[in-house]
């Protein structure tokens, strides 16, 4: 059997051979090695990022939680309309992000100056990660 998997935002195509029907099954979790069985080395997560800001990676501390843009999905960044210091209104689109192959829109929370963009396109988001930052 085919599977599409994600791991750390890359995305792979796996053979999977059931050899017994016993184990059960299980999504969204994590499902240890099979003792007997030679797992694939998979790529690590990252390691924890510092508060950045400007394009980087990371959590974001010291943010006004009535100011921010949250990531509303777990996907990857396509595109991003706005730019620091461009004024928005509440609703404009700020930016794209892809999952499962379908495009999500991502639009302003509040109206204001965009402060701070705390990705780039390509990255990995994951759901709740603080995106855009406005004064």
């Amino acid at each position: 059997m085919k599977l599409n998997i994600t791991v750390d935002g890359k995305a792979y195509e796996v053979d999977v051979e059931v050899q017994d029907e016993d184990h059960g099954r299980s999504l969204g979790g994590y499902i240890p090695p099979h003792p007997q069985s030679s797992s694939a080395a998979l790529p690590s997560a990252p390691a924890a990022a510092t508060p950045v800001a400007n394009g980087a990676r990371g959590p974001v501390a010291g943010v006004n939680e009535a100011k921010v843009c949250r990531s509303p999905i777990a996907g990857i960044v396509i595109k991003i309309n706005a730019q620091i210091g461009q004024q928005l209104q509440a609703n404009d689109l700020l930016l794209v992000l892809e999952a499962m192959k379908m495009e999500t829109n991502v639009t302003a929370p509040v109206s204001g100056k965009v402060k701070d963009i705390f990705i780039r396109p390509g990255d990995g988001v994951t759901v709740n990660q603080v995106l855009v930052e406005f004064e």
